[in-house]
Formats: structure tokens, sequence, C-alpha cells
């Protein structure tokens, strides 16, 4: 593709096929995401629709199961380069550029010599030998052809584009070259009188195909960020198989195989550290520089580095499954969406082509008819209007900046999702956080036991047997003390989980209520006021207590506490001074959450909040302007989906990753200053691309049209028209790689 006209066209052309629910092409990336009823339409109708309008196409995907899809293409993608195929077919294309610039200007070189005696007017004196006189416009017309059929795909999409009424770039570029040629082959043959214009034809095509090599190179550093993902994962794992050690290619590494680990070795997958310790640099994951430590029950991921001990390992996730391979996928899905202000640029491209075609006419006509100038003047205004506008610099504007906004946030640790989250999230008024895990560590232990009537260690044997089989983390903190304190555990009869209010169980064949008092209450159960004024105390000091009873009867208090971050307050308060407000959404109630809101400087507090009514307060918040939410997991997917930016904390759980539009790796508040820094960066440079493509055409498109030759005698030769068009889209994607060495900023 040369130009966003090209990528609309291709996507106009798909999305009308019969069975098509949504077709995507990015022009940046040359790449085409298309969801289809392959009952309906196959992969070959979609190649014959794209081969109708001058393009080829090859499908990445061959399995119609999208999820089978995913994990071969992902698993090839990283266990074996050679499979790498985009690398290889932007390496063929850079090739296929650089002969062709290379041949177009051996070609050129004796086309523009030739052509010098009548281009210097008889300002210098040149005479050439009596034969190359006589037959200079045949030996231009010949040497001008083959620079025409190399260049050939230029006329073959534009004419295609023209008759199907999807005119481009290459369009422009036919008509324009395409005119010089016929118009100078007329002359030369003389069918007609006037100069020769074929040093234009093939210096026009020149020009432009070294611009394209230029900007094919340039495109190529764009999504270096992926590259680098891809190149990190090891080839081979060092495994124990049968009771012996052996090196296997990483394809072949099997779940629950056990892997030796020696210092300096590159962790081959992802698994828990089940002998042995060491530090493992993990920066290529958190761009944390500092190593960490690990021992067993530890989780290690793939692509880290080992540093000092040995250690082994048990797989638990390989190929596409492994946390690389996941980050991998999101980057690649990032780059390949678009951001809103995108559609700007494509409503501008859906007409730009045309209306540049209506005013080189109307100057042409103007020049000829009405100014009366020559047919050969008209003309270079024709070709030099046509040429000189440039859709291709507008359609590099966005997407060149989202891929290297995107690969630069998966440096940091900061994994974005889609370029609308992108271009939004420095947009935000409110960012509301989830407490548990988010602000908190989600690290609960129990602080204090209160019995009612009841031994301590049996209030709790009961409690902790009640809670036995559940994953909340408070139920995990009154287990971990009954185990810690070696109580006898039994196996509940049953349980049901109530949401918002605790849970209910049968141990012993004796109910078990534990909850809040909403739930005594329910149950038809008087909570004493000393009961509630110890509940009170408790939670001033920012602990959540819950209360449990035995058989229909209160039996005691049980307080947990979950300690706080510890960049959480420096994190909040780095927002506060950008401007924004901070609220906490919680289903705590209002005094523990307070006393934490209070701790790390939270504005406003949303408390006794059940999960499925938190998407409903954030729709509240956003009558405010729009919202971020920070969370962490499970309960919070329905905020997040809700929110105008969804930040999930902890890219080591699959819900956060599919929950979130943004997933913080390190689990660091403090990430999501930088997050919002790399948005209003990205967004920076997105509105300078734009202000240089459109500035470049508003300006280039009248002069081309003569506006200045009335008050200067300035005429825009169409070479030099031809050689700012190609260069105009360079310079837009070298100012997006100057995104390369931005350090983010909290």
């Amino acid at each position: 593709m040369h130009c966003t006209s090209c990528s609309r066209n291709i996507e106009r052309t798909l999305g009308k096929l019969k069975g098509v629910d949504k077709a995507t092409v990015n022009y940046a990336t040359e790449k085409g995401y298309v969801e289809y009823n392959s009952s309906i339409l196959s992969e070959s109708d979609m190649s014959a629709a794209i081969e109708k309008l001058g393009y080829k196409a090859t499908f990445e995907n061959k399995d119609s199961s999208e999820s089978t899809v995913r994990s071969t293409n992902l698993e090839s993608q990283i266990s074996d380069d050679k499979s790498d195929k985009e690398k290889l077919a932007r390496e063929k294309e850079v090739k296929e550029l650089k002969d062709r610039v290379t041949y177009s200007a051996i070609l050129t070189v004796p086309v523009l010599i030739l052509a010098l005696p009548e281009m210097l007017g008889g300002i210098v004196a040149i005479e050439y030998p009596e034969f190359f006189m006589i037959n200079m416009a045949l030996l231009q017309f010949i040497l001008t052809v083959p620079v025409m059929y190399l260049n050939r795909d230029f006329f073959i999409r534009g004419f295609r584009g023209l008759i199907n009424n999807m005119p481009g770039m290459d369009s422009l570029v036919a008509l324009g070259v395409g005119t010089a040629f016929v118009y100078s082959t007329a002359v030369g043959f003389q069918f007609i009188s006037g100069s020769i214009y074929f040093e234009t034809a093939a210096l026009l095509l020149t020009f432009i195909v070294l611009g394209k090599y230029l900007e094919a190179v340039a495109k190529g550093k764009t999504s270096e960020a992926i590259k680098r993902l891809i190149g990190l994962q090891p080839k081979t794992a060092l495994v124990v198989r049968k009771g012996k050690e052996m090196t296997i290619q990483i394809k072949d590494v099997l779940v629950g195989e056990i892997i030796i680990i020696k210092p300096g070795d590159k962790i081959p997958v992802d698994g828990v550290v089940v002998d042995g310790s060491s530090s493992v640099d993990e920066s290529m994951l958190t761009g944390e520089s500092l190593p960490v430590h690990k021992r067993k029950g530890d989780l290690v991921i793939g692509a880290t580095i080992n540093k000092t001990g040995s250690f082994k390992f048990k797989a638990t996730k390989i190929g596409s499954d492994t946390m690389l391979a996941q980050i991998i996928k999101l980057v690649e899905d990032a780059q390949g969406s678009k951001a809103p202000i995108q559609k700007l640029v494509d409503t501008v491209a859906g007409y730009f082509v045309h209306a540049v075609i209506v005013l080189s006419l109307i100057a042409f006509a103007y020049w000829y008819f009405i100014a009366g100038q020559s047919f050969l003047f008209a003309i270079t205004i024709l070709v030099s209007t046509l040429v000189i506008a440039c859709p291709c610099a507008m359609g590099l504007a966005t997407p060149t900046a989202v891929m290297l906004g995107t690969g630069k946030g998966a440096e940091n640790g900061i994994l974005i999702k889609n370029a609308e989250s992108l271009e939004l999230l420095h947009q935000v008024k409110v960012i509301a956080f989830d407490k548990t895990g988010t602000i908190t560590k989600g690290e609960a232990v129990v602080t204090d036991v209160i019995p009612i009537d009841i031994e301590k260690n049996k209030l709790l044997e009961f409690a902790a047997s009640a809670e036995k089989n559940s994953e909340h983390h408070l139920a995990r903190a009154i287990v971990d003390m009954a185990k810690k304190k070696k109580l006898k555990l039994n196996e509940p009869l049953s349980f049901d989980s109530i949401p918002g209010h605790g849970i209910s169980a049968i141990v012993r064949k004796t109910n078990v209520l534990i909850g809040n008092i909403e739930l005594m209450k329910k149950n038809k159960m008087t909570v004493a006021k000393e009961t509630i004024a110890t509940m009170h105390e408790l939670e001033l000091e920012g602990k959540t207590v819950v209360i449990v009873a035995i058989g229909k009867k209160l039996a005691g208090l049980i307080a947990i506490a979950d300690t706080i971050k510890e960049n959480s307050k420096e994190a909040i308060s780095k927002l506060h001074s950008l401007g924004y407000q901070t609220v906490m959404i919680t289903g705590d109630n209002e005094r523990t959450a307070m006393a934490i809101a209070k701790q790390v400087g939270i504005d406003r507090v949303l408390a006794h909040v059940l999960p499925e009514d938190k998407a409903d307060e954030v729709k509240t918040l956003q009558k405010l302007g729009k919202v971020a939410f920070v969370g962490d997991g499970v309960n919070d997917a329905p905020a997040l989906a809700q929110a105008d930016v969804g930040i999930a904390i902890g890219a080591g759980t699959d819900v956060a990753i599919e929950s979130g539009s943004i997933v913080l790796v390190k689990s660091d508040l403090r990430d999501i200053g930088k997050a919002i820094d790399l948005s209003r960066y990205t967004m920076k440079k997105i509105k300078q691309n734009l202000f240089w493509a459109f500035a470049y055409n508003s300006f280039g498109i009248p002069i081309a049209m003569g506006i200045l030759f009335p008050f200067t005698g300035f005429l825009l030769s169409p070479v030099i028209a031809g050689a700012a068009m190609a260069f105009s889209s360079v310079s837009v994607v070298s100012n997006s790689l100057l995104m390369r060495g931005y350090k983010l900023k909290n």
C-alpha cells in the first residue's frame, strides 16, 4: 500500500463483501483484520477482491478457530525466527524498492543529461554529437520506458482505482506521470508540436520510489518494539526427562516438565520454582532494573534472565500461553487498532484524491483557456498539482505514533491494548480506584480475634473451616491464621457465597455465618451495641471486621488488615499534583474505607458498593468528565469495562489482561503517571504529524496550481513537486521515530 487511500479502499472493498462483519486495514503496519462468516466467505474470495484493486494479500491465520489461530501463530512466531513472515516480507519489500531506486536512477541520469540543453534554455551552451541531437526524443523515450515498466505498479493500481471509483496516491502518480509521458511521446513522434517531457516522467518516478524506499525503512523501525520482544525468547531449554538432563527446542517443552536454570540463562517459559533460589532480571517485563529474588514457590516468567544462583522450576505455561506471548499479542493488537483521531484523517482521505484531481483540471483549464498560457505551461501546472498532493503523510501521522507509543509502553511495563485508550487516557478528569489488591497489597492478615461466649481457638476453627474452600482474600487470611495455630479444620458440608455480604456454610452439622451486619440482620440476629462499638473502633484503625455466627448465635468478631502498597501514597500525591480527582470505590464498610483513604490521600470514598454496582458508580462519575478506573480482578471487570479507560493491576493474571484496556505489569500505581505522560506525548506527536501533513498539502497544492506565478513568475517544476511529495511522508515517520529516545515521566 502506498497511502492511506490504499488502506481505506481495501477496507471499504472488504467491508462490502457478503459475510464480513468488520474489516480494518492499517496502512502503517500493512495489516488487515477481518471478522467474517467462513460459511459464507472464503479467503480466496477476499484475495480476489483485493487483487481486483491491484494489491496482493497473504493470510497469517489458516485455522477457522480463533483460539487455535492465535495459539499457533504466536507460538510459531516466538519459537522460530524463520517463521517471522512479517520480518521477511518487510526485508523483501525494502530490497525490491532499493533495486527499483537503483535501476530507475541508472536509467534516469542519461535521460536527464540528454534533456539538459533544452532544460537550460540556452543559458549554458551544450552540444552533443549529431546522432544524439537527431535522435534525442527517441533515445529519451527508449530510456524512459524501462523506468515506467519498473514502476508499473503505480499505474496498475492507479488506473484500477480510478475505474473502481477508489482513487488513491497511485492514481495521482499515474495521471501525473502518465500525462507527462504521453504528451512527450506525442511530441517526440511529431504527432503534435511542443517540447518533450521524458526527463520529468523518469525523475518523478525515481524520486517517488526513493521516497517509498526511505519510508519503508523508517516504517520498519517503528515496529522494533515487537521485534525486540520476539527476539527475547531463548531457542532451547534444559529439561529433566526420565532422570536425565537434556537440551530440547523450546517448542518441545511440555507443561509440568522440570527445567534447570543455570547462572546467566534465559528462562524459557513461565513456571514455578520447585528447588533452589536466585536473583532474576525481569527488566524486559517490568522495566525495573533491580533483580528480583526467587525462591521455592515463586513465579518465574519466560524470557527473563537468571543472574547468580541455580534453580529448577516446573513449566506451567508454554507457547502462546506465556506472559511474553500475551504481551506480544497485546502490542500487536494495539498497533493494528485505530485511534479516534484517525477518523478525521480517514474522512479527509476519502475526499482528498477526488478533490486534487478536480483542482488540477481546474488549474489546467484556467491557465490554458482563460489566462492564455501555452499548452506546455498548463500541462506543467496539471502534472505538478497531481504529484505534489500527498495523502501518505496524513495516513502515516497517527499509526506510526501509536506504534511507537505502544512499543514504548511495553518497554516500561505498561501494556496498552488499543489506540483508543492511548488517546483517551490524557483526557480523563477522574481516576477511580478499587481498594483491595490495588491501593492495598491484597495480602490480608488476621489482627484480632474477639470471641463472644466461646473459646478463641474454637471461634477461629469454625470460621476457618467454613471459609476453607473460599478464594476471597479475607477468607484466606482466616484460614492462614488457623493453620498457623495448627488448628484442625473440617470440610464444610455446604458453602454459599453471598456477594457483598459474606458466606453461609455448614460445619460439623452446624450453621455458620460470616459477614457484615446486614447479613446478620437478614438472618434475624441482633448485634449488641457493645459489639458494634468494638467494630467501629477496629474499623477506624483501617481494619475490616467480620461477624461470626455459629448455630444461629453470635460467636465473635475477626478483624483483618490489608497492608497498603509502598508506592500508593506517592502515586496518588503525584496524580493530585497533575490536577486529577481521585476516588476509591470499595465493597468495604465506610469507616475502614475512610481510614485507608486518609492514609493515602484519596479525595472521595464510595463504600459498601457491591461488585455488580461498581460499574454504576463509574457511570455516575462520568458526569464529571472522562473516568479511568484502576482495578485488579474479576470483581472489577464491569467497572473496568464501563470506564473510559480501564487500567488493570497485575499482568500476572489472565483476568487482569482480559479486563483492562491498559495493564500495569509491575502493579505499581506510580506507572499510572507514566501512562498518562505517554498518552500526552503520543498525542503531541500525532498532532505534530497531522499539522505538518495538512500544512504541507495546504501550501503545496496552491503553489503547484500556480498561485505565485502572477506575482513572482515562479512556476513549480513537476520534478520538485514529486520530490517534495516523496519526502513529506518520510518527515512524518522520522518525527514519530523521535519517540524512541523519550524517557517517560511519573
